[in-house]
């Protein structure tokens, strides 16, 4: 039998031991949850740079060769030129002014100069700690954050090429970009993801502001719109409707489209700006979207003509893509194969008996794929947008399916989105105009832009 002294002891050195023991376990534990912290976020940024990646090829090689293969070949080194240089141009934009006016603040117009010149985006040097600072956004670093945005700066003005494609001086598709990018896409973007007029939740949002998950108002109802004024200031194309002016190679354009299809992936799923369950969930309403809308353009044309056309097929995929773009964070599956089998309908008639109806030379059909596409996503978001995917609304219902009143949001800003890239494009072509002429002469659209404003030919037989 222990005497009490002794029970007294070993309870003393036992309460000692384990009061030792539990701050070296919290300690212990702290570390691991930095650990797996610090983890996530390299986990967050390895996905986001992919993603990176993933739009800047959508780009080149994608639209490079989607739009280079529909155009005529004395012009295919001219498309692909542009897309480019566009590259090039919108990059350096970007890092100058672009990312500060579109992400700098959260005033209802316009960003302020908080990123001018990659300003509180690099990284610096602490004195103090000795150690390197990183700015972040959210769960990635700022720089990740600042690449990202910019590469949807660097596709938006190109989509707008297929409208103005073998007419326009090189020149002034410069000028035209320098202007447009500024001009529109970063008051867009602002009004969208940056807090201002258009930002869902937002303080300063027309109508509670909009559900635009990855770029259905700022970059593809945009684009689109600006395309269709585009097209109809520049004038028809010489021998638009009595020449042959098809494809000349439907191989690269169905390349092209595959690229972008394997692009969008990044477009859409990066837009969470962190990789986790919804990530997942946009990566795959992005895949089923575009693959009904395949179908449905497909058998559209099945229907109406008695075959169903490869370009047809290419085109049906991209405005699959299109549509569930505003979407991809905030409806489910079933409700994306029916928003791509739309898009793949509805688009398909805006290219063919709209524009025939109209009578535009819509070059490579921007506005019927990117301007009608991105409407019926915005307005279908409306729809189908459900808290399940997207709770930050405190738990309250968000398509009219479910009962929510997410839809005068929508729709506002696809109005605001419309009547201002109009106005804006119109005044932008008419200055460009004025300033050095916006359409190439007679003779070099006959001879083709590739000689005319590049000195190359894409193709030479020996």
């Amino acid at each position: 039998m222990f005497k009490w002294y002794q029970v007294a002891i070993g309870a003393f050195l036992i309460s000692g031991i384990v009061s030792a023991s539990v701050p070296v376990q919290a300690q212990e534990l702290a570390e691991v949850a930095a650990k797996a912290d610090e983890a996530a976020l390299a986990g967050h940024n390895a996905w986001m740079l992919t993603s990176c990646a993933l739009v800047l090829f959508m780009t080149a090689p994608g639209l490079a060769m989607f739009y280079g293969g529909l155009v005529r070949s004395k012009n295919v080194l001219s498309i692909m030129m542009q897309c480019l240089f566009l590259m090039g141009l919108m990059t350096i934009l970007w890092a100058l002014y672009g990312y500060s006016l579109s992400f700098g603040g959260d005033g209802p117009y316009i960003g302020n100069s908080d990123y001018l010149f990659m300003k509180n985006v690099e990284r610096t040097w602490d004195e103090a700690t000795k150690a390197p600072i990183e700015p972040m956004a959210g769960a990635i670093p700022r720089y990740t954050h600042m690449l990202f945005q910019g590469m949807f700066f660097i596709i938006t003005p190109a989509l707008i090429c297929g409208a103005f494609a073998e007419r326009m001086k090189f020149s002034a598709m410069v000028v035209f970009s320098i202007l447009w990018g500024t001009l529109v896409y970063c008051p867009l973007c602002h009004w969208v993801w940056g807090g201002g007029i258009l930002a869902f939740g937002s303080d300063h949002g027309l109508q509670g502001g909009a559900l635009d998950f990855a770029g259905g108002t700022v970059v593809h109802i945009s684009s689109g719109v600006s395309a269709l004024i585009c097209a109809l200031l520049l004038g028809k194309r010489k021998g638009f409707g009595t020449s042959d002016l098809r494809p000349h190679n439907l191989t690269y354009t169905i390349l092209g489209a595959a690229m972008l299809w394997v692009g969008w992936f990044g477009f859409n799923a990066g837009s969470e700006l962190a990789s986790d369950g919804l990530t997942s969930s946009a990566f795959a309403v992005t895949h089923f979207s575009a693959a009904a809308g395949v179908l449905g353009w497909a058998f559209y044309e099945w229907i109406t003509n008695g075959k169903p056309s490869v370009l047809g097929a290419a085109s049906g995929a991209v405005a699959g893509l299109v549509c569930i773009t505003p979407a991809a964070g905030f409806v489910n599956p079933m409700p994306a194969i029916l928003m791509g089998a739309a898009a793949g309908v509805v688009c398909a008639l805006a290219c063919g008996k709209l524009k025939n109806s109209f009578g535009y030379d819509d070059s490579l059909d921007a506005f019927g794929v990117h301007g009608v596409g991105g409407t019926l996503g915005a307005i279908l978001t409306g729809v189908f947008a459900t808290r399940a995917c997207w709770n930050i609304a405190e738990g309250e219902p968000l398509g009219m399916l479910e009962g929510g009143n997410v839809m005068p949001g929508q729709l506002t800003a696809i109005v605001v989105t419309w009547v201002f890239s109009i106005v804006a494009t119109l005044i932008i072509l008419k200055i460009v105009d004025v300033a050095i002429g916006l359409r190439v002469d007679e003779n070099s659209e006959v001879r083709g832009l590739d000689l005319t404003e590049h000195g190359e030919e894409g193709y030479i037989f020996v």
